[in-house]
């Protein structure tokens, strides 16, 4: 569903991808896993269009989608939820949620996703005309997950969904992501939690400063001696 191959994305003079290369097929979790500063989030901004790769393709069903701009990236299927949740704090969580469907505003979609975010999200419709500010970390997350999903997504790009949030929380989100999964949306995952990541994912890469270090099934990866003790604490 999605190949991305060999692009280099830079930070002024400063290469932050080095040639990276990936695949995400129709129906999987495929998880990236790295330290701070390894280019997980500058890899998703790159497939999101939010930067600019100087080299290589992004390839969505076959399709180059590479330095389009982000909006054409989104009515193509690809819906980013972005770390740190970033919900619009003065809005209230209908108007975040009517911002997410933006463009399927006057379409039989539109209402149609609304359902289905507070069929997944069902805490949202009881705060649907809340302040998203004033949600709790657990409630904003969903609240992003939610947005992403108004675009209509055929694969999310989910960063850190575990940042700051209380296990039980975690618990949840993973859930859900799991429940998405499986009726619906292919994911790549970002998470600092190498753990949970692994055991919800099909496939991992880890990235090292910009590089592909590792890569293959989850299950296997969750058993290499180096992956657990640089980045599961074993």
């Amino acid at each position: 569903m999605l190949k991305v191959q060999k692009i280099e994305t830079f930070y002024g003079n400063i290469k932050a991808l080095k040639g990276i290369s990936i695949e995400v097929a129709r129906g999987e979790i495929v998880a990236l896993i790295g330290s701070n500063g390894a280019g997980k989030t500058t890899l998703l901004n790159t497939i999101s269009g939010i930067l600019k790769t100087r080299q290589g393709k992004i390839l969505l069903e076959g399709n180059d989608i590479a330095n389009l701009p982000p909006y054409r990236i989104v009515e193509r299927g690809v819906s980013q939820v972005p770390e740190g949740r970033q919900v619009f704090a003065k809005f209230t969580v209908i108007e975040n949620l009517k911002a997410g469907g933006y463009r399927l505003r006057k379409t039989h979609q539109y209402k149609e996703n609304m359902e289905r975010a507070f069929t997944y999200f069902p805490v949202l419709r009881d705060r649907a005309n809340q302040l998203a500010g004033t949600l709790s970390g657990g409630e904003q997350q969903m609240l992003a997950m939610a947005r992403g999903l108004m675009a209509s997504p055929q694969i999310m790009l989910l960063d850190e969904p575990s940042l700051g949030l209380a296990p039980i929380i975690v618990q949840e989100i993973f859930r859900i992501i799991e429940e998405l999964n499986e009726r619906e949306i292919t994911f790549l995952l970002v998470e600092q939690n190498a753990y949970m990541a692994l055991e919800i994912s099909n496939r991992a890469y880890i990235l090292q400063v910009g590089e592909i270090a590792l890569e293959g099934e989850s299950k296997r990866l969750r058993d290499n001696e180096e992956v657990k003790k640089k980045y599961m604490g074993e």
